[in-house]
């Protein structure tokens, strides 16, 4: 066997040049060559135009996806220099698009705060596509460059229409910046359009609609007055088939966005669209409307605006024009802060921060301190005012989840050059920008808290009782979770007496049946399957856990019963591993009082044990209204036959009428409790022959959906539901009541 250490030389390492890394290694630039990786490039290119916005240049960007699978960007900022840089002997043009950590962002005055740092996006672009043209608005002319994978040159177009299939001349000698045509004196901007490499991307033009869509939204709110046109030339199909895969915007803000193309309120201002089918985007708000848009529960405080700014030093590695080489050089640097927010009455906490506008997901060094000043800020307050609050030390320590719980906040910062972790750009780790934030938050904070304005004291006085409540109910959660265990022959069950549990281990199997009524329990227990029914009665109509505080909820005896039976815990702390049954079916009578009781369980399980609904594992059952007992007749035996609706049984009826059949008078079930046992098994609980109804919530636009649903059937606020019920009246079926 050879020595490797002796075979391995010199002859053996390889250097690639220019962007052939890029082509070889594309996820170290855009993480991934999936649909994923596909939407960076775009977010790339758009990021440019939008860095311009910021810096007071152009406000108006323009996306396209061309019915041939290509995507463009127009934007009306200064455009890409078209002279000469010295140093290289390139245009502008071609220094941007095809050298690597190259560009006007490197601290030379150009851009005071922008999203593209490393100067490589644009170039990446271009490496990783089949074709790009590149055209710009300066001094009175156009002027345009194409490039094949990277390499400049000049494509010899059909007559039908630009192609990365059409001949390609690449330049030999000296590269050319070809002059086009002719705009306006004072009109700039760049249009860049690309054709996806299919050699790089499995699926070059699945641009995900529903994610660009989401992206330029959220960037109208993050610069205010920027307009943002999208326009999607691609036939029906193909967006079908793009939008099934992935979506590489916010999935939240994205599942909202596709529900809610017009407008609502004034967060938005829609001008004429250029062309027909064009979407467009424009907010004169901020952070504070875009709160408003991403929170769905009843609010508890107003959306509060906290802005600011703070200075630090850093040493940074400059570009001395003398000698041509970097040097270290100590710079002050000023970070401002913008940042919304607002509690609601949910416990979902939705937070979304952005360094010069760029989405970091992973959060970083600002929402960091963010988080920080908040919790300082709160526990702070909570502490003045433990007397009023009647907050012991028994109670425990007020926990970062507690104040962070419902709250929904937009955490905005501009720092010049900012260090962000990678390309992808998903985590801050400037680490003077805590500090600032801090401060900012917890200055601008406590002076709303400890305002005297009156409604500014009643809401700071609501959110310490939001979060005190919070914290009691994670204390009694948590000791709900400990005590429940399931009963064995060895163990002392601390369940509920009332709960009739079943015999099996089995969470898959196991099935958990909530009974209105003690009368419909007798029969109920005499119909179930003891091997894996569960049965557990519910006295009257449960608390109306949408208006009422966690901690109210948990001292309902009915609502307390039915988490500690579930057995995973409520609201942040639940555990759908650690509950006990597979399926858990509210079983109650097919009357308008049924109907409540299974709303009030099917909102105790929305706002509390939610992963249930989600995992599918939450059901109705769905009793018949009628009985029909048809006579023998011939060789037709004895039958009966369940109705399940009225037009069921009107149609059913004249079924026996047209066979000559004769039946007796219908008996019409009023509850659960008027069925025998073997005809509630055979109708309501057999596997074999019931019907259930499973409570779904399969995306985040259902989520926003049913929280509305919720907030306005069931909620505090008044006029909304009357106003419901009055818009409704007039399409009321009277013989749908059952009175």
């Amino acid at each position: 066997m050879p020595d490797s250490s002796q075979s391995y030389s010199a002859r053996h390492l390889s250097v690639l040049e220019g962007l052939e890394a890029v082509r070889k290694r594309p996820g170290m630039y855009i993480g991934s060559t999936d649909q994923r990786g596909l939407m960076h490039c775009v977010w790339e290119i758009i990021d440019n135009g939008v860095d311009e916005a910021l810096e007071g240049y152009g406000d108006h960007i323009a996306v396209v996806v061309h019915a041939d699978g290509s995507l463009e960007v127009r934007d009306t900022g200064r455009g890409v220099p078209v002279d000469v840089e010295p140093s290289s002997g390139l245009t502008g043009v071609e220094l941007v698009y095809t050298k690597l950590h190259a560009g006007g962002k490197f601290g030379g005055g150009s851009y005071g705060s922008a999203g593209g740092l490393h100067g490589v996006g644009a170039s990446v672009v271009n490496a990783l596509s089949a074709r790009m043209d590149v055209e710009v608005d300066r001094g009175g002319k156009t002027y345009a460059m194409s490039f094949r994978r990277g390499v400049p040159g000049v494509f010899t177009d059909p007559s039908t229409g630009p192609t990365p299939a059409a001949p390609f001349a690449e330049y030999t000698e000296a590269t050319q910046l070809r002059v086009v045509g002719k705009v306006r004196r004072g009109v700039t901007g760049t249009r860049v359009r690309y054709w996806a490499d299919p050699e790089i991307f499995p699926a070059p033009a699945q641009y995900d609609i529903t994610a660009l869509r989401a992206r330029l939204r959220q960037t109208s709110f993050l610069v205010p007055g920027l307009t943002l046109t999208l326009t999607d030339e691609r036939a029906p199909d193909a967006v079908a088939a793009a939008a099934s895969g992935p979506a590489a915007g916010d999935p939240a803000l994205s599942a909202k966005a596709a529900h809610a193309s017009a407008p609502a309120g004034d967060l938005f201002t829609s001008g004429a669209p250029e062309e027909e089918g064009t979407e467009v985007f424009r907010a004169e708000g901020g952070t504070a409307d875009f709160v408003d848009f991403l929170a769905t529960d009843g609010s508890v405080t107003d959306t509060f605006r906290l802005t600011g700014e703070g200075t630090y030093t850093e040493t940074v590695q400059q570009l001395d024009k003398r000698t041509g080489h970097l040097r270290p050089t100590e710079v002050e640097r000023t970070c401002t802060v913008d940042v919304a927010l607002r509690w609601g009455i949910g416990y979902d906490t939705t937070e979304r921060s952005f360094v010069n506008i760029i989405a970091t997901p992973m959060g970083g060094t600002h929402l960091t301190g963010f988080e920080q000043a908040v919790t300082k800020v709160l526990r702070k307050q909570i502490d003045a005012n433990s007397r009023a609050l009647k907050v012991t030390s028994r109670d425990g320590r007020i926990e970062k989840d507690d104040i962070l719980a419902g709250l929904t906040a937009v955490v905005t910062v501009r720092v010049p050059e900012p260090q962000f972790e990678g390309q992808t750009k998903e985590v801050l780790g400037t680490a003077p920008v805590r500090q600032i934030v801090a401060r900012v938050v917890e200055k601008e904070l406590t002076a709303l808290l400890t305002s005297s304005k009156r409604d500014l004291k009643t809401q700071s006085r609501a959110l310490q009782e939001k979060i005190v409540g919070e914290m009691r109910a994670r204390v009694s959660a948590r000791m709900h979770k400990e005590i429940t265990r399931r009963k064995t022959a060895l163990e002392t069950s601390t369940l509920p007496a009332k709960l009739a549990d079943c015999r099996s281990d089995d969470v898959a199997s196991s099935e958990l049946f909530i009974v209105e009524g003690d009368s419909a329990l007798g029969t109920a227990k005499n119909a179930r399957n003891s091997e894996f029914q569960a049965l557990l009665p519910i006295r009257g109509k449960i608390l109306n856990v949408q208006k009422a505080s966690q901690a109210d909820m948990l001292r309902n005896a009915e609502c307390s019963a039915i988490i500690q039976v579930v057995g995973a815990g409520s609201g942040r702390t639940f555990d759908l591993d650690a509950a006990r049954y597979g399926k858990v079916i509210l079983m109650t009578d097919a009357d308008v009082d049924g109907a409540h009781i299974r709303t009030l369980l099917l909102t105790l399980f929305f706002r509390y044990m939610r992963p249930m609904i989600e995992a599918g594992r939450v059901f109705a059952a769905v009793p018949p209204l009628h009985r029909i007992e048809v006579s023998a007749q011939g060789r037709r035996k004895k039958e009966v036959i369940y109705t399940y609706s009225d037009d069921e049984l009107v149609t059913t009826l004249r079924r026996l009428e047209k066979q000559g059949r004769s039946f007796k008078e219908p008996q019409r079930y009023k509850g659960l409790g008027e069925m025998d046992a073997h005809q509630l098994a055979e109708t309501t609980m057999e596997p074999e022959h019931r019907t259930l109804r499973r409570i779904t919530l399969s995306d985040e636009a259902e989520l926003a959906e049913a929280e509305n649903v919720f907030e306005l059937l069931m909620g505090s606020n008044v006029e909304p539901r009357r106003d419901f019920i009055i818009e409704g009246a007039a399409d009321i079926d009277r013989e749908r009541i059952d009175a």
